[in-house]
This record gives C-alpha cells, sequence and structure tokens, in this order.
C-alpha cells in the first residue's frame, strides 16, 4: 500500500486530512470538495467536444489536461465538469483538482494509481464509485504522459 510521503505535498494534505477524520466526516469532506470544484471556463464550456468522458465514472464525468509554463517550466492544469447533483464524484474530481493542479507533468505521472485508496472511503462509498475515481487518475495519468 502506498504512504503519503509517495504523494505531492498539497495531495499528501489531502489524504492525511482524510485519514485523521472517522468514516462520516470523511464523507462531509467529499461533499466540501465537491462544492470547492472550480467551474469550467468560458473557452471550454463552450466548446464540451475538447472535454473527454470518463465512461467508468457512474455519473456523466468529463476531463481534460492542458499544459502551460509555469516559472519553473510547464504544469499541468487540469479541467472538469460534473454535474452538481453528482457530489462524489464532484467530490473525487475536486480532491484531484486540489491536488494535482499546477503541478509539473513528471510529478502527476508519479503518483500512485491506488491512491483513491488512501482517502479511506472504500467502506463508505460502492466500488464502481472507487473505481470511478481510480479511473478519473488513471485518464488523466494517461493524458499526461500523451502531452509530453
Amino acid at each position: 500500500m502506498t504512504t503519503t510521503a509517495a504523494l505531492p505535498p498539497a495531495l499528501a494534505e489531502i489524504v492525511d486530512d482524510f485519514q485523521a477524520l472517522e468514516e462520516p466526516d470523511r464523507l462531509l469532506l467529499l461533499l466540501e470538495f465537491s462544492r470547492g470544484l472550480p467551474a469550467l471556463p468560458e473557452r471550454l464550456s463552450d466548446h464540451p467536444e475538447l472535454l473527454e468522458q470518463v465512461v467508468e465514472c457512474q455519473t456523466p464525468l468529463f476531463l481534460t489536461v492542458e499544459t502551460e509554463k509555469g516559472d519553473d517550466g510547464d504544469v499541468v492544469r487540469l479541467f472538469f465538469k460534473a454535474p452538481e447533483e453528482a457530489p462524489t464524484t464532484r467530490g473525487f474530481a475536486g480532491v484531484l483538482h486540489e491536488g494535482l493542479d499546477g503541478l509539473p507533468a513528471a510529478t502527476i505521472l508519479a503518483v500512485p494509481d491506488d491512491m483513491p485508496d488512501l482517502l479511506g472511503l472504500t467502506r463508505a462509498i460502492t466500488p464502481l464509485r472507487m473505481r470511478g475515481m481510480s479511473a478519473m487518475l488513471g485518464r488523466i495519468k494517461r493524458k499526461v504522459a500523451a502531452a509530453s
């Protein structure tokens, strides 16, 4: 099993926050992340064809990955579209956005595939939903690898 030492600092902090809570409170924290998911910028919301659906998610979730110049080289920007009435899916997207957005490609590619299990939600959320989060991370990593 992966430890938080293998994660980028922002994502490790999020995982630590989840692990510090009891299971019911973890669901509340996931709900907070769903509320914090940023809206798509207009250039993407007006062009849904630029987003890719993560079909493994129970709820329609779309994402795209862009690279931009940062102070220390290229960084990855993540954009998600998930319906308001899907707080679990939006929460997972919010965790990945807050934990990975703005990082270099190599850092994102190094995130262990089992990272979603570290949130401690496997008993509180159905296996299908957990697979959806793993699929989001996998899709992000594939798109980052293809762009690199």
